[in-house]
């Protein structure tokens, strides 16, 4: 593999990355670097979020740069003060070797008087969003006639939210530049004509194709009816007991409602919106990057340029219109080499929506149930007690109080002990889904599906029927059955027992046929081809401190 000493890179930068662990550079990173340290070659990356795109502008930009003249030379231009932020706190990990190398953020929201004195103290990159940097520009605070290098990142979100002429001003105000480069995750008509119009001959890098969506993130959607839609979303919240993510909004009003509702119902969550003040979005931003908050319900101009790591999900409350505006939504999670989950929440009308975006961004959707109240409440209990038994008490001086406390519960059983806790913390979460409804559209005729999805759509594949609601049966010889000895006891339920063999196994949804699940074993129906690398990856292993036995059940 290609590594960033290759790549012709300095002896700081190479000492830089080497620094921050980075040995091999991503596919944007190793394109874009060798052609942007020519300095003269203006380019177009065509890459998602979450690929590396600052490293491959920022370390082209650290070696070109004259740090012996304290004046502008680079400028970067940025749709968010998050973004703004971000893109500055990476390249100064990457300056670290670099004396007198020196880059500053300007964004709206703050004082413009500090930055103004912040420039005056001698800069080489400028990283700005448009509108303070035009502010600036006609204060005659900044000077970009000595600009070499202007970086637009994320010019498809910029253009969307509206900064279409701020970016051609800019643009003119550089006479000097002596290359351009733009990043953005698609290609929108209005980029090709910035493009044709202020740069020339640009080199062109594509990593993975324009409008598809990550791989790395599994896209589900769920179908409900209309009135059920905050429903099904408390639902698939509480399923997920260690849920880290971003749901997405149409309009600010929902936005607030729904972060109303939800934290009226005990869960701990903000809401991102155009109305809020700068200080009110640091503080809800601030308070969900440090996990105080678990969700945050975004608008998709207000979550332009949010980078945070580790988001585990990301729910469309509603479908975008847009294919473009769903792959950023979904580009959130799934990042840096970790697996995501986008869900959806649709109805009967949105499931021509769903058809359209899987067929532009290339994956497949998988189409699951909305738990049971039961499965919710199963689901629950088990985090619970998973959480329980990894609880730190190191740093505690808890021996102190052993004595009063076995004394306490000197009477009471074990059994009791466990009940006790149990109820404290799930009564009154027990009670609420005790006789909750099925929130699922049972009706097919109205979903009025394309035969290609009666296998696909079903829940984990563990039941595919034909249009008469009888199993479909598999051709004699394409599958084998397998026994496994981990039931639900084990804390399993069908969707995270598919996702632990898959785990486990390497293997792909497409391989499994029916899953019947008991309280100690379990049958897997799979593709025959590959049984054995499942028995080989599964069988053996250790499961809680129990040894998995798997096999072909015919054998038994």
């Amino acid at each position: 593999m290609t590594t960033f000493s290759e790549l012709g890179l300095n002896e700081k930068l190479v000492k830089a990355t080497d620094a921050l662990g980075f040995v091999n550079p991503t596919a944007i990173q190793e394109k874009a670097i060798p052609v942007l340290l020519s300095g003269t070659k203006d380019l177009i990356g065509l890459a998602q979020t979450g690929t590396g795109k600052t490293a491959a502008f920022g370390l082209p930009l650290l070696q070109l740069i004259d740090v012996t003249q304290r004046y502008p030379q680079a400028l970067v231009v940025c749709p968010t003060r998050e973004l703004c932020m971000q893109i500055v706190t990476e390249i100064e990990l990457f300056k670290k070797f670099i004396p007198g190398m020196n880059v500053i953020a300007v964004y709206g929201g703050t004082s413009i008087s500090m930055q103004i004195r912040d420039l005056k103290r001698g800069i080489q990159i400028v990283v700005a969003t448009p509108g303070r940097l035009i502010d600036l520009i006609e204060r005659k605070a900044i000077n970009l006639e000595q600009i070499k290098y202007v970086v637009l990142d994320e010019a498809d979100e910029m253009l969307n939210m509206g900064f279409k002429d701020d970016i051609e001003f800019i643009l003119q105000n550089t006479p000097q530049r002596e290359a351009t480069w733009l990043f953005s995750a698609t290609m929108p008509a209005e980029i090709k004509r910035v493009s044709k119009r202020y740069m020339k001959d640009p080199f062109e890098v594509t990593v993975g194709k324009m409008n598809t969506a990550n791989k790395n993130t599994d896209h589900q959607f769920y179908l409900v009816n209309a009135h059920h839609r905050y429903e099904a979303l408390k639902r698939l919240i509480d399923f997920n007991p260690g849920i880290y993510g971003i749901i997405f909004t149409r309009t600010k009003l929902d936005a607030q409602n729904i972060a109303e509702k939800l934290t009226r119902d005990g869960y701990d969550i903000d809401a991102l919106h155009g109305d809020l003040t700068q200080q009110q979005r640091d503080k809800v931003m601030g308070e969900f990057r440090e996990k105080t908050l678990q969700l945050l319900v975004a608008t998709d101009v207000a979550a332009r340029g949010i980078d945070v790591k580790e988001i585990t999900h990301v729910i469309n409350f509603e479908l975008p219109d847009d294919v473009e505006v769903y792959t950023h939504r979904s580009g959130r999670t799934g990042r840096a080499g970790h697996t995501g989950i986008c869900m959806s929440i649709v109805h009967n009308k949105d499931l021509y929506k769903i058809r359209q975006i899987e067929k532009m961004v290339q994956v497949p959707f998988h189409k699951l149930e909305i738990p049971s109240g039961k499965d919710v409440c199963r689901k629950q209990f088990y985090g619970f007690m998973d959480k329980l038994l990894e609880t730190d008490i190191s740093h505690g001086d808890y021996s102190t109080y052993l004595p009063m406390l076995q004394e306490k519960f000197a009477d009471v059983t074990k059994e009791e002990v466990l009940t006790k806790v149990a109820a404290m913390e799930f009564d009154r979460f027990l009670k609420y889904y005790e006789n909750a409804e099925d929130l699922n559209v049972r009706d097919q005729r109205r979903e009025r599906r394309d035969p290609r999805d009666t296998a696909r759509d079903m829940p984990d594949q563990e039941r595919r029927r034909d249009r008469d609601n009888r199993p479909v049966k598999y051709s004699d010889g394409d599958t084998v059955r397998l026994f496994v000895n981990l039931g639900t006891k084990d804390g399993f339920y069908k969707a995270s027992f598919l996702q632990f063999i898959l785990d486990m196994s390497d293997l792909k949804k497409e391989v499994l046929g029916r899953i019947d699940m008991k309280e100690m074993n379990s049958w897997i129906e799979i593709d025959k081809k590959v049984s054995n690398q499942m028995i080989k990856a599964i069988d053996g292993k250790n499961y809680r401190g129990r040894r998995i036995r798997m096999n072909d059940a015919n054998s038994r």
